[in-house]
């Protein structure tokens, strides 16, 4: 249907996609994580079979059965933040210069598709017996992967979602939201069922290569429907011209947004603007924004920082020998983690406070700060020199729901 702002998004099917590759992108990472205590069991001694008990187990509150962690095992959580902290940082930046050399379908779908590829590998491992060093080698050279495609694949999206309208960044950030939700909720279920921790780690990898495959279809189908096409090319004419070539209209876009006085430069009906010799340069476009993305870049730091290595080392001071001790992490942790993150993401179609250029903004971005001696001062286990000063379980929900909705 033509309206006299362009073709509708029948049945919301680009808001659908795009909701899609923002499920997409972040799931995968989501199953990653909420099966630590698979990679974690995987790295004890050979002789531990603990592998075959069910995932509640590992939760048990009876410290004198559970042997003491291994070396690898210790430090698993450390190398794990360390080696998606780092490439999610380097390829973040790097997808500044990708952007004009590689083409945005090559970046999206290479993407999606090696990301499929190292979780169809992890859920191979699952059944595959290996040695600890190996086995730690192996994982953290996948998540090294993960992180720096699935960096290449968020600055994409996000780069594809400019192309439309303001309002269809949303579906990108409600499904980035909704997959580490649906992660914990998959978690909490696999606990509450009793299943083995080999075959819960499996069901998660699996799932994971369904949803990549579903985001690579989606995709594929995106330059297909009317509404993305037209909003490729705000002009009729361009739109002709350069039909099927969103790459160069994205470049145009950036050229008339940096026009003095908003002036849009008209070309003859059958000619094709230059855009070689007037392409904006990175380093201008960044002059103009270096405030949000160093904002944005800070937020993610202390965010994966502190999530999971230290956040899912709490123990409930509460539980005793109930059930909650099964269910603190999942809940307390992962899903109330992932409900207010998205919580967050949400309220900013409604509320965008402080305002871009607001002096505020960095200052409260850099106050996130506290939130690392804040978990660290719960009774995060084991320990050594530092003292537990928030022991009650209320104080690291509180900490956790402020920690999520202002990264969200």
């Amino acid at each position: 249907m033509m309206t006299s702002s362009g073709p509708s998004d029948r049945y919301k099917a680009v808001w659908l996609i795009l909701f899609t590759l923002g499920l997409g992108t972040l799931l995968p990472w989501n199953f990653f994580m909420t099966a630590t205590r698979y990679f974690t069991n995987r790295l004890g001694e050979p002789q531990n079979i603990s592998s075959l008990e069910p995932l509640a187990g590992l939760n048990s509150t009876d410290k004198g059965q559970e042997p003491p962690p291994t070396h690898l095992q210790a430090r698993f959580n450390n190398f794990m933040t360390l080696c998606s902290m780092l490439p999610l940082l380097i390829f973040t930046c790097l997808n500044s210069f990708l952007h004009q050399k590689v083409p945005q379908r090559v970046r999206i779908l290479g993407s999606l598709v090696a990301i499929l590829l190292v979780f169809m590998m992890t859920a191979a491992l699952v059944k595959i017996p290996l040695e600890p060093l190996p086995f730690f080698v192996i994982t953290m050279v996948k998540i090294i992967l993960i992180n720096s495609f699935g960096a290449i694949l968020q600055g994409s999206l996000f780069g594809l979602a400019g192309l439309l309208p303001v309002s269809y960044t949303a579906p990108i950030m409600s499904g980035q939201g909704m997959a580490g939700t649906f992660a914990a909720l998959a978690m909490i279920c696999a606990i509450a069922s009793g299943s083995l921790l080999e075959d819960s780690a499996f069901g998660y990898f699996i799932t994971a290569c369904v949803v990549i495959l579903l985001a690579i279809g989606s995709y594929i189908l995106l330059p297909r429907l009317d509404f993305f096409r037209y909003h490729l090319m705000k002009d009729k004419t361009e739109y002709r011209v350069h039909e099927g070539h969103p790459e160069l209209e994205t470049r145009i876009d950036l050229i008339k947004k940096g026009e003095p006085n908003g002036v849009e430069q008209r070309y003859p009906n059958n000619t094709a603007p230059q855009v070689s010799s007037q392409k904006p340069s990175v380093f201008s476009i960044f002059k103009k924004i270096w405030v949000m993305a160093l904002s944005i870049c800070f937020i993610f730091t202390v965010t994966i920082g502190v999530f999971p290595a230290v956040t899912a080392e709490v123990k409930s001071t509460i539980a005793g020998s109930s059930k909650w001790e099964m269910y603190f992490i999942p809940v307390s942790c992962f899903l109330m983690f992932n409900i207010f993150d998205w919580l967050g993401r949400s309220l900013t179609a409604v509320c965008l406070w402080p305002g871009k250029d607001s002096r505020l903004l960095p200052f409260m971005v850099a106050a996130r700060m506290v939130f690392i001696p804040l978990f660290m001062l719960c009774n995060v286990q084991p320990r050594s020199h530092m003292p537990v000063f928030f022991h009650h379980d209320a104080w690291y929900i509180s900490f956790i729901i402020l920690f999520s909705i202002s990264n969200g």
